[in-house]
């Protein structure tokens, strides 16, 4: 029997999931079903208990907040805006598939996501928010980070990742540095994707079972996964220094994939004041007849093979 079936109470099961555990072990916790994690401490927000958004009424409603984001996506570049959107919260609570549906209609030199990996050595060297700064919109755009300059406060923290020191003084320059960009224009959105541990576990039981998904799960999100009332901790110590009057945070409860998006996409849409620009239909003008030039012969291209 492993050390977490083995863990019988609450305060075990918390003394566990304060161990440092390899992936082998992780692994182990996840595939024994055992979360590790007092109840009074599992969720960030109220949960819903209602039945999941049907399909039909989610997919009608996301094709017509797809059409309004169009609609911004005009505006924002009609006006010269500045809009920067991050996107945060425990692994598998959604944030990649609430971007998704935001850039899936809209235009990528308006509309860009920002997904940065792991600092190479110079970027170590440098001021901690100098590489995110250089992603910034410029008139006209808008950024979603798919997670942003919070990996200070959540997985560098928790991981041992960054110093003491490095961890106090992001918690004291990160609103700082935020209200500088709102005064400079910057329309700044914060949105924290929660999801209770029950269900992230069955998003992680997902991922290792199809294929098309594992490489969603990464030895990290193990490690992470067995960190649960660590970055609980970071997260509230995070909120407690920049959910700032300039730049809120605004949580999203990510229990239902779908409720969460919807909820996500209309709130972000109020957030911006905007109207609907949609050029008119273009009149498509009759194509010249083409004379005097013989195409070569098909036989001579290399086409793709019909195997369907």
């Amino acid at each position: 029997m492993s050390k977490y079936e083995d863990a019988q109470s609450s305060k075990e099961l918390e003394n566990v999931v304060k161990e440092k555990s390899t992936p082998e072990e992780t692994a182990a916790a996840l595939a024994a079903g055992s979360t590790g994690i007092p109840s009074t401490l599992k969720s960030d927000v109220k949960r819903s208990k209602g039945k999941k958004l049907p399909r039909k009424f989610y997919e009608s409603e996301l094709i017509r907040l797809q059409e309004e984001l169009v609609k911004l996506q005009y505006w924002i570049k009609e006006k010269g805006l500045k809009v920067v959107v991050l996107f945060e919260g425990r692994d598998a609570a959604g944030k990649g598939g609430v971007i998704k549906r935001i850039t899936e209609r809209t235009n990528p030199r308006i509309v860009r996501v920002v997904a940065l990996g792991t600092p190479s050595d110079r970027e170590k060297t440098q001021w901690y928010f100098q590489r995110y700064a250089a992603h910034l919109p410029a008139a006209g755009e808008m950024v979603l980070f798919d997670r942003s300059w919070y990996n200070r406060a959540g997985v560098e923290r928790v991981m041992g990742f960054c110093t003491e020191e490095e961890y106090r003084e992001f918690l004291r320059s990160c609103p700082e540095f935020e209200r500088m960009l709102v005064r400079s224009g910057v329309i700044l959105l914060k949105y924290w994707f929660s999801v209770a541990d029950e269900e992230q576990e069955r998003r992680f039981h997902q991922r290792m079972r199809d294929p098309r998904r594992r490489w969603k799960l990464s030895p990290m999100d193990l490690e992470s996964r067995m960190q649960w009332l660590e970055y609980s901790k970071a997260k509230d110590t995070m909120f407690s220094h920049t959910d700032i009057k300039q730049a809120p945070w605004y949580v999203v409860d990510a229990d239902d994939k779908r409720r969460a998006r919807l909820n996500c996409i209309s709130h972000l849409l109020t957030q911006i004041p905007f109207e609907d620009i949609t050029p008119a239909p273009a009149e498509l003008p009759a194509r010249p007849e083409a004379t005097g030039y013989v195409r070569p012969p098909l036989e001579d291209q290399t086409f793709v093979p019909e195997k369907y």
